[in-house]
C-alpha cells in the first residue's frame, strides 16, 4: 500500500515551487561552460553581496563548532535601530518564506482562506494548501493588486491577506492612498502581511510600518536576497506588534539561522554604500530593458522592482531556446502567464547579452 494514503489529503495536488534554473544545471544538462552562462531569471544582486559581508562571513566560518545566536539579537538589534523599533518588533526567518510558514503556523488551520492577487508569489498559496486553506485569488487589472476587490473578499473565514509591493512578479505597485483606504476595511480578524522584499529599490516607499506602530494586524516581510545580494545565505525578517511576533516566536525552530548567514546579514545591512550602488545599477538596467522592449514592439509592465515581466509570444518556448544560449530567463506559465518570461535586471554588459539573445530568439 502506498504511504500516500497515510500522508495529509491536501499534498497529493499540491504542485512543488520550481525556482529559477541554476546555472550548474544548465551547463550540466546543455554541456556548456558555467562561466559563459548568465542567469537573469531570480530576481538576484549581479554584483554579489557587499564586500564586507564576505568579510565577516569569512571571519565567522572559524566559529562553526559554536551553535548560533538562537535570538539573532545583533542582527535585530541593528534592524530595530535602523526602523526605530524595539527588537520585540522583529522576528528573523530562514528567507522571508520562513516567517510566511510561520504566520500559517500561528493562524491557519483547514476550512479558513486567504486571500491574494490573481498574479502573485506562488509560495503564498502553495503555503495555505499545505495548511489546508483555500486561496481567494483576486483579479489585478493592469496587473496590479485591486485591494479595494481584496477587501470586498474577505469572510469570516479569512485568516491573511497577502499584499505583494511591488508584485513578483509583475513588478507593478499599489500606492500609499490605495494602502490606507484598504487597511480602513481590514477587520480585527484578519493578518495583513505586506511582502516588500524589492522595497529598497523604491524612491518613496509607502509606509506600512505605521501600522506596526499602531499595534494592528500587520507582519512586513523584508528580505536580505534582493539588494543585500546574499540570496544562498536565506536571512528574511517580519516586522510587526510586539504580541504578534511573540506568536511568530512560538512557531520558529531554535537556531534557524546560522551564524555566518548572521554575520554576513548584519555587515551587508550595515553597508548603505553597496546597497546605493545596487539600486544605480539596478535603475539604469530597469530603464534599458523596458527602452529595448519598447524599440522591439515588444509588451511589458512598467517595473518598480529588479526585474520586469514582458510577453514574448510561447514563454516556454523562449524560456529553452535562450538557455540554449547561455541566457536564464524565467517562464510564467506557473503565474497563469504563458506568453511572458520575467527578466532580471543585471549588469549593463549582461542586460546587453540579453537582449541580443532575446533578439536571435524572437527573429527564429
Amino acid at each position: 500500500m502506498s504511504i500516500w494514503n497515510y500522508a495529509n489529503l491536501q499534498l497529493k495536488d499540491l504542485v512543488a515551487y520550481e525556482p529559477g534554473k541554476p546555472i550548474e544545471d544548465v551547463a550540466r544538462d546543455l554541456g556548456l561552460a558555467p562561466e559563459s552562462i548568465i542567469k537573469m531569471a531570480s530576481n538576484e544582486n549581479p554584483l554579489g553581496p557587499s564586500p564586507k559581508a564576505i568579510v565577516a562571513m569569512q571571519e565567522a566560518v572559524k566559529d562553526v563548532h559554536i551553535y548560533p545566536d538562537g535570538a539573532s539579537w545583533k542582527l535585530r538589534h541593528a534592524l530595530a535601530e535602523k526602523f526605530n523599533l524595539e527588537m520585540g518588533n522583529l522576528i528573523i526567518g530562514c528567507g522571508s518564506n520562513e516567517i510566511i510558514e510561520f504566520i500559517g503556523h500561528a493562524f491557519l488551520q483547514p476550512g479558513d482562506n486567504i486571500i491574494t492577487a490573481k498574479h502573485a508569489f506562488l509560495v503564498y498559496k502553495l503555503m495555505a494548501k499545505v495548511f489546508g486553506a483555500e486561496t481567494i485569488e483576486v483579479d489585478d487589472p493592469g496587473y496590479v493588486h485591486d485591494l479595494d476587490a481584496m477587501a470586498a473578499a474577505i469572510t469570516p473565514r479569512t485568516k491573511k491577506i497577502f499584499i505583494a509591493n511591488p508584485n513578483n512578479p509583475t513588478g507593478t505597485l499599489v500606492t500609499q492612498e490605495q494602502i490606507d483606504r484598504f487597511m480602513e476595511k481590514v477587520p480585527e480578524h484578519v493578518v495583513v502581511v505586506f511582502d516588500e522584499a524589492y522595497y529598497e529599490f523604491l524612491d518613496n516607499p509607502p509606509d506600512t510600518l505605521k501600522y506596526v506602530r499602531q499595534g494592528r494586524n500587520v507582519v512586513v516581510l523584508r528580505t536580505f536576497s534582493k539588494i543585500q545580494g546574499l540570496a544562498g545565505t536565506r536571512v528574511g525578517y517580519g516586522i510587526a506588534n510586539k504580541e504578534l511576533i511573540d506568536i511568530l516566536q512560538r512557531t520558529r525552530q531554535p537556531f534557524n539561522i546560522n551564524s555566518i548567514a548572521q554575520a554576513g546579514a548584519l555587515a551587508g545591512l550595515l553597508d548603505q554604500e553597496h546597497q546605493d550602488l545596487t539600486k544605480k545599477i539596478t535603475d539604469e538596467g530597469r530603464d534599458y530593458l523596458q527602452q529595448q522592449f519598447a524599440d522591439g514592439g515588444l509588451e511589458f509592465i512598467p517595473s518598480y522592482a529588479n526585474f520586469v515581466l514582458v510577453k514574448v509570444g510561447d514563454g516556454n518556448a523562449v524560456f529553452k531556446a535562450m538557455m540554449n544560449q547561455g541566457v536564464i530567463v524565467r517562464a510564467m506559465a506557473a503565474y497563469k502567464l504563458p506568453e511572458w518570461v520575467r527578466i532580471s535586471v543585471g549588469t549593463m554588459a549582461q542586460n546587453q547579452r540579453c537582449i541580443e539573445v532575446l533578439k536571435q530568439v524572437l527573429a527564429a
